[in-house]
C-alpha cells in the first residue's frame, strides 16, 4: 500500500473519485484520509462539491488553469 501526503492526497482527490486510482494508490488513499482529520474533511467536502453540482457537460469543466488555481487554494488552506 502506498503511504500518502497530505499535499499528495489533495492532487488525487478527482482521481479517486473518478475510480482512476490502482488498488494499491486507493488503499493508501482511504488509510490516510481515514486517519487524517483534515484530508477526511477535505474528501468530505469535495464529495458533496461534486453532489451538489452533479455531471457538468464536458465544454462546462474546467480549464486546466482554473483548476490549477482552485487545487492551490485548497492546498493553502489545508495548511492553515
Amino acid at each position: 500500500m502506498k503511504r500518502f501526503t497530505c499535499d499528495e492526497l489533495v492532487e488525487l482527490i478527482t482521481a479517486y473519485l473518478d475510480g482512476a486510482l490502482d488498488r494499491a494508490e486507493r488503499e493508501g488513499f482511504e488509510a490516510h484520509a481515514g486517519s487524517c482529520p483534515d484530508c477526511g474533511r477535505q474528501l468530505d467536502q469535495f464529495r458533496e462539491t461534486v453532489r451538489a453540482l452533479g455531471e457538468l457537460p464536458p465544454e462546462r469543466k474546467l480549464s486546466d488553469g482554473t483548476r490549477d488555481r482552485l487545487m492551490s487554494a485548497f492546498r493553502a488552506r489545508h495548511r492553515h
